[in-house]
């Protein structure tokens, strides 16, 4: 099996992988799989009984994110899967391209001006040469 793997956060600034993704699909012939992962690592911290909640609640927007990237996929001829997982985003990333094979990565370009990005340029590059040395898959950012 082999495919190409797109992480999908959601909202506007993620349709630029979306767009993408697709379009590696179509040229390559490859199965497009869109990956959402569910991370709710900053409340291990809470007692909150309501993580479960959050969780399930989370993973349902995270279909729906989903079902709206496979069908802009299906309008320009490209099948596609969605995969929701929970977990460490990184890992869950490297684990669905482990288990496809993938030949590809498509991921988001980070806004680094951006307040709410997590990313230095330096964190984005070390966070791709990891996923392709720990899967044997390409990573290919939007203007790519």
């Amino acid at each position: 099996m082999s495919g190409i793997v797109c992480a999908v956060r959601g909202g506007p600034a993620s349709q630029p992988t979306v767009s993408r993704s697709i379009a590696l699909a179509a040229e390559t012939g490859l199965p497009l799989y869109f990956l959402y992962v569910v991370n709710l690592e900053f409340l291990d911290h809470t007692a909150s009984s309501r993580t479960h909640t959050i969780s399930k609640e989370m993973a349902e927007m995270g279909e729906f994110i989903l079902m709206a990237a496979q069908a802009k996929a299906e309008a320009q001829g490209v099948q596609a899967q969605g995969v929701v997982r929970n977990g460490v985003v990184a890992e869950e990333i490297a684990a669905l391209c482990h288990q496809i094979n993938a030949d590809y990565l498509v991921i988001g370009q980070p806004q680094y001006q951006s307040d709410d990005n997590i990313f230095t340029a330096i964190l984005h590059d070390e966070f791709i040469r990891r996923i392709e040395t720990q899967t044997g898959a390409r990573v290919v950012l939007p203007e790519e």
